[in-house]
């Protein structure tokens, strides 16, 4: 009898002990150590008063969306559309369901040269052309990036961002100058867009699976710098049979009939992609253009370079000058007036009327909404991950009065339907806060901008916030 009230004892005191032990654990309701007590939980609910003012607003917003009941009706009227100087485009672009706005906002401004030059109608290069190659490309970089990391553990950082961004359709600038030197350009008409370059999730899943499992393969090969080689190019086989299937087979030569703006016959020449490139656009843009950045969490004046933000493994990774905004709203004034366009990047859903395509800081008013405070600066938000680079569009004018900016436009990629007539337009302030990337042709950049160049890049991870892929 003795025994059994031991163990009675005994069973009880580990059982309290496990119960204290519970109560312990991190996000414990009861903890009192950083986890929600009830007294805290009370003091919280206090959050909502149940004013007549905060019942009407939980209301509204019950079957309301946000934007709608947020905007700001003293801002409502549609921004003045006039601009001072503007780039002459001809046809608005359509990525469709795809991240290729990087793509298409790069072959626009190519394409705006283009048609400026040889004076062209309405006029298009192939993006499905470029996007075949840019996928092969990547699936190429992931391959020889996971034999270039093999002997570092799985759970090593770069091993680990590696199988988390195997491939995708986003980029930047680089994966255009790389491209379009490394394969040439055709004419839309030569290589069409499919359901799958215009709906790219279904197939970017697959080579994501297929990727994967194939660096797995690659990590565990036994054998020599040859032996992997072999086996890398058996592995790009395969995807270049899936994306000949989503995306058509490239052409290696094709018949082109130019037109003149007004419809009149010009010629009719059999190309290859790398001749089209070369008598049509012909620049070394890697030599002919620079790229900025307004990043301000890191220090002005240098030069920095993101690894493995590139498109090709024998490529350029991005490397971009940062600057204040001031100074690249010179550059890109003095490119407008010169009727050259620009590859343009920002935050774009921030403060965004989808129906006007207006981009103002005071198109909604989030805090008197939702009674509230909103108040990071740009520094802040970026280093926070609230902001980044998320679109790219072409940058095609500006409103310049009493010698300042006051609004810019931007043609967009998302049809001739979307913002205003295809394009969308942003005041100054907004193009303060939300603009991060600018591409600028050398002869607009002032020597001691130029000068920079000279440094040795400060090399930023691939994880770093600003390798944000445009998409």
């Amino acid at each position: 009898m003795k025994r059994n009230y031991v163990c009675l004892f005994v069973v009880s005191a580990v059982l309290l002990c496990i119960s204290v032990d519970l109560y312990s654990q991190p996000g414990n309701a009861e903890a009192g150590n950083g986890g929600i007590t009830s007294a805290m939980l009370k003091e919280i609910g206090k959050g909502y008063a149940g004013s007549s003012s905060d019942k009407a607003i939980k209301n509204a917003i019950a079957s309301t969306p946000i934007n709608t009941l947020a905007a700001n009706s003293e801002n409502a009227a549609m921004i003045d559309t006039h601009f001072s100087d503007r780039v002459e485009t001809k046809g608005i672009t359509n990525q469709e369901s795809s991240g290729r706005c990087w793509l298409f906002t790069g072959l626009n401004v190519l394409r705006a040269k283009m048609i400026e030059k040889y004076n062209l109608g309405a006029f298009t290069f192939s993006q499905n052309y470029v996007f075949f190659y840019d996928q092969l490309e990547k699936a190429n970089l992931f391959l020889q990036g996971v034999i270039d990391t093999r002997d570092l553990p799985f759970d090593d950082r770069k091993v680990d961002w590696l199988f988390s961004h195997p491939i995708g359709d986003g980029g930047q600038f680089t994966g255009i100058s790389d491209l379009v030197t490394k394969y040439g350009l055709v004419p839309s008409d030569a290589m069409p867009e499919t359901y799958c370059s215009n709906h790219t999730s279904q197939m970017s899943s697959l080579l994501k699976k297929k990727l994967r499992e194939d660096g797995l393969e690659l990590r565990n090969a036994k054998g020599g710098k040859s032996s992997l080689l072999k086996m890398k190019t058996g592995m790009l086989s395969e995807v270049y049979h899936i994306l000949a299937i989503c995306l058509g087979v490239p052409p290696s030569e094709f018949v082109w009939n130019r037109y003149d703006s007004k419809g009149n016959f010009v010629s009719s020449e059999k190309y290859t992609p790398k001749e089209f490139y070369a008598e049509y656009v012909g620049a070394d843009l890697e030599d002919n253009y620079v790229m900025l950045m307004n990043d301000p969490t890191r220090e002005y004046g240098k030069v920095y370079e993101i690894a493995y933000d590139r498109h090709v493994y024998d490529g350029h990774n991005w490397l971009y000058v940062n600057l204040p905004v001031e100074r690249i709203k010179e550059m890109a004034i003095a490119s407008i007036k010169d009727s050259t366009a620009m590859y343009f990047s920002c935050d774009v859903l921030k403060f965004f009327n989808r129906k006007s395509g207006v981009l103002d800081v005071n198109n909604f008013d989030y805090g008197s909404l939702m009674g509230v405070s909103f108040g990071m600066d740009k520094r802040q938000r970026v280093l926070t991950h609230d902001s980044g680079s998320s679109h790219a569009i072409t940058l095609i004018a500006v409103d310049v009065k009493n010698g300042k900016p006051v609004k810019w436009m931007v043609e967009n990629s998302w049809g001739a339907g979307a913002g205003y007539k295809g394009c969308l337009i942003m005041t100054d302030k907004w193009f303060d806060e939300y603009m991060f990337r600018l591409v600028v042709e050398k002869k607009y950049v002032p020597s001691d901008i130029l000068a920079m160049l000279n440094q040795k890049p400060i090399e930023l991870p691939a994880w770093d916030p600003m390798f944000s892929p445009e998409d």
